[in-house]
């Protein structure tokens, strides 16, 4: 009971406003209004007591200071591929550091040969605590804080999203604005926003693998499937023969994971279109985001394959429901999209052809000028 009673009333607040002092997209009156307080609360002090269960309490702190060398970064509490890329996208801010990441299993190939990260590890018994000054943890979900308790009981930590929990926002400008924030705000509003995007290192073995896949040097990819049905665009066999109407000459190039193979053989077996190169689901997620970087747009709905393309600099046509653009894009990324409130095949083909055509005009006029 007397823990329940240190925990201040206020700082519920922490699960929904946002701890840096600018503004970013987020849908948090819709999260309040749709959330109970009960349960908002319940998760609350299901953290908190968490932490002191494990001695965390006093160890957090409210600033990266210069002596803060050698860091080792936690993210495990969103597993998918495009959150990964979000949430530690604004790791390039502490790039004057020694930085290390613990992530799960199936991202820690993401990172493999990243400009920032020196070591990657997805087991607690790689990690040795002495070596680090701070560690910096995604959330403080039982999760997350379970392994900081574990791989480095006594070093001091910042929290990234911590106690917030719940309300949608843009991941990649909260996370910039964020880790802004614990350097000091050490860059002004502008400066971040200008910058905030996902970012990919591809290596030389995966580049390699792509350079001797053959395919032709001037391209357009397409990112067929999707994990959830509201944001998998089932028109793409018409968006592809409009295409081929307009420019025969166009080399199409389909990308996505194993969700994308029944898609795929559906436009194989009815387009016998020698241009049309199929690549789905025979390459890793690095090596896809070779191909996409190759492209000279990537035609896309929101998803992993479209956060690759922001981090390689791929201009996107990219197709959203529910979410909105302004929730995943951000002004440094190069874009022309389209948005349902429901599912994106209440998007029409026409509205993808015009973005399209506005994109390429855009992209090749640039080329030329070049």
């Amino acid at each position: 009971m007397k823990l329940i009673i240190g925990i201040k009333m206020l700082n519920f607040e922490k699960t929904y406003k946002l701890p840096f002092k600018f503004h970013i997209p987020n849908y948090t009156l819709d999260f309040l209004i749709k959330k109970s307080l009960k349960k908002r609360n319940f998760k609350y002090l299901k953290r908190s007591l968490f932490i002191l269960f494990k001695q965390q309490k006093n160890l957090e702190i409210s600033k990266i200071l210069p002596e803060h060398k050698k860091i080792l970064w936690i993210n495990v509490a969103a597993s998918s591929l495009g959150d990964s890329l979000m949430d530690l996208s604004s790791r390039v801010l502490i790039q004057d550091r020694v930085v290390d990441l613990f992530t799960d299993t199936k991202n820690a190939n993401l990172y493999k040969n990243d400009l920032v990260f020196k070591s990657i590890f997805t087991k607690k018994n790689q990690v040795n605590s002495s070596d680090y000054d701070l560690v910096i943890i995604d959330s403080f979900g039982t999760k997350s804080m379970n392994i900081k308790a574990h791989v480095a009981s006594q070093v001091n930590y910042v929290g990234m999203f911590g106690f917030y929990n719940g309300p949608e926002v843009n991941r990649v400008l909260f996370n910039f604005h964020r880790l802004n924030q614990l350097l000091s705000y050490s860059k002004n509003e502008i400066e971040i926003n200008s910058i905030a995007k996902c970012s990919l290192e591809v290596s030389s073995a995966d580049k390699s693998v792509i350079l001797n896949s053959n395919l032709p040097s001037n391209y357009i990819a397409i990112a067929l499937g999707g994990e959830w049905n509201y944001r998998t665009y089932n028109k793409w066999q018409y968006i592809i023969e409009e295409l081929i109407l307009d420019n025969k000459d166009l080399n199409i190039v389909l990308v996505g994971s194993g969700n994308a193979t029944d898609i795929t053989k559906k436009i194989k077996n009815k387009y016998h279109y020698p241009n049309i190169i199929d690549c789905v689901n025979q390459f890793t997620f690095n090596q896809t985001a070779e191909i996409i970087n190759r492209a000279k747009i990537l035609l896309c709905c929101d998803g992993g394959l479209m956060h690759s393309a922001n981090s390689v600099n791929t201009p996107i046509v990219a197709l959203f429901a529910k979410l909105s653009s302004e929730m995943q894009l951000t002004k440094a990324i190069t874009a022309f999209s389209m948005f349902d409130e429901y599912d994106v095949n209440n998007i029409t083909t026409e509205e993808v052809i015009l973005n399209y055509k506005k994109l390429a005009k855009l992209v090749y006029s640039h080329h030329q000028d070049e």
